[in-house]
């Protein structure tokens, strides 16, 4: 079992930053691939970025590509999401997700989630 608790969320003006947090609890979490998916008001769950968990590879939705990066820490079982540059529309809650398979994880199929974290970007 995984269990997953985000941090970092709050209220930033347009150009701002803000560090989400995903604090992992479980000793299978280092082999899992850790995700963020963020949800707009009225919006479906959409895929912001992965990373595995073996090689640390990163992916990302191309909207946050230069903007946002993701990281992890095996050692603190935590996954980072650093968001930089922030628009109005990434305001969302973001959910921090995590899988034994990348795919389930970029398709939104993930087994494991936190609550979700709110992320504001006002302009």
């Amino acid at each position: 079992q995984v269990q997953l608790v985000e941090s970092g969320g709050g209220l930033v003006q347009a150009g701002g930053s803000l560090r989400l947090v995903c604090a992992a609890s479980g000793r299978t979490f280092r082999s899992h691939h850790g995700g963020w998916v963020r949800q707009a008001p009225g919006k479906e769950r959409e895929f912001v970025a992965a990373i595995a968990w073996n090689d640390g590879s990163t992916y990302y939705t191309d909207s946050v590509k230069g903007r946002f990066t993701i990281s992890r820490d095996n050692a603190e079982n935590t996954v980072y999401l650093q968001m930089n540059s922030l628009k109005p529309e990434d305001t969302a809650v973001y959910y921090c997700a995590a899988d034994g398979s990348l795919s389930a994880v970029t398709h939104l199929r993930a087994d494991y989630w936190g609550q979700g974290t709110q992320v504001t970007v006002s302009s």
